[in-house]
This record gives C-alpha cells, structure tokens and sequence, in this order.
C-alpha cells in the first residue's frame, strides 16, 4: 500500500496469526521499519517486490520495540544493512529473550533527538509503557507517525507483558497526541488517515482507555 511519495505499508491482515505491520521509506537510503517474524518474512518480500526491491537492498532495518512480531525477522538481514533500536530496548532483550531471539548486535542505538538518514530527517521519542525502550518514529516534513504498539487506531498496546505500565503508556501516548499528524502509522491493525481523523482517534483511545491505565 502506498501512504505517500516513497512511503508504503505492508499492513498484516491475518487475524489469526499474530504479526506486525512493516512499513518501507524508498528513499536515497531505503529504511524498513519493524520487519516482523522470521516465519512471515515473505510478507515483507512480497510488498518489495513489487516495488523492484529485495532485503538486500535495505539499508537500514528499525525497531520500534523488541517484541518479536516486531523483529526476529531481524536475523535474517546482513550486512552493509544496518540494525538500530532504543539502547534500553536492546539490554532488556538481552536479558528477557536471549534464548529465544539471538538478536544481533545493533550498529547504533536510537536516541531522543533528531535522526538524519539519506535525504530524510526524523525525530525519536521515547515512548514506553507497552515496553521499556519503546520508541515512536515521527517525521515531520510529511506528518507521518510510526507509532510502534503504543497506540492504534480505536486501541492501545498491551501492558501486561515484562516490562508494561499503564501510567507510563498513557503518558507516552499523550505526548504523540500533541503531535502535527496526518499519518498515524500503527504496529497493527489499519492506518488513520487525515488530521482530523488522528486527533478524534487520540480522543477516543483517551476517553475509552485512559481510566484503565494505572
């Protein structure tokens, strides 16, 4: 799906097999943010193909969180690709799915700030509370919003996984909402489209959820 000039979505829409969505910035560096199970990588190779790319091609691979319907499929790239998370993410993994996962060593880890990649300039937040190293992608110059599993369209991430708070949740969540958004782009689930459309989404994740998150 085509959000944008050089932005596509991979949106996952097994109900019944859990999987994250990916999204793919086509740009003078090609991004790919949040690839997935290892299993289900060929969703991702089918929506670059189309495109004329392969996971060779990708420069730079982004983790939203470590979950790993966000990023075992993390495995699979080599190098010149390049991975990044948050450092807090990185060491809680580390320490909770070192058995299981295997991530590789990042090559740099994602920081508050401004992130310049190619011709593309983005902004990190930290935003945590589904967990602990969360980081939300936002940038600006098209108002597009990755937001990871911290909020979705009509729902929130899950806080009751290693590492979750609801107080912290729903802090990170308000801090997205004030936001100039026209794309929220979401974990799972479907894109909310137009300003309007994310400001009443935030207001609705706000009236039905913030008095659960504690």
């Amino acid at each position: 799906m085509n959000i944008i000039d050089n932005l596509h979505a991979f949106i996952w829409r097994e109900m019944m097999i859990n999987n994250c969505n990916a999204y793919f910035i086509n740009g003078t560096k090609k991004i790919l943010i949040d690839p997935g199970h290892q299993r289900h990588i060929d969703h991702v190779k089918k929506g670059l193909k189309k495109l004329n790319v392969s996971l060779e091609h990708i420069d730079l691979v982004i983790a939203t969180h470590g979950h790993p319907d966000h990023v075992e499929a993390i495995r699979i790239f080599e190098k010149p690709t390049l991975l990044t998370m948050s450092e807090i993410e990185y060491h809680f993994n580390e320490e909770r799915y070192c058995n299981y996962l295997q991530i590789p060593k990042v090559d740099f880890f994602l920081r508050e700030g401004d992130l310049k990649i190619g011709d593309y300039e983005f902004q990190i937040l930290l935003t945590p509370g589904h967990s602990p190293g969360s980081i939300s992608v936002y940038w600006p110059e098209n108002k597009v919003l990755f937001t990871g599993d911290v909020v979705f369209k009509n729902g929130i991430g899950r806080t009751d996984l290693p590492g979750g708070k609801g107080g912290i949740l729903r802090d990170s969540i308000e801090r997205l909402a004030k936001l100039d958004v026209d794309y929220l782009l979401p974990g799972h689930g479907e894109i909310v489209t137009g300003k309007d459309a994310v400001m009443a989404n935030f207001d609705a994740v706000e009236k039905t959820w913030f008095s659960y998150l504690r």
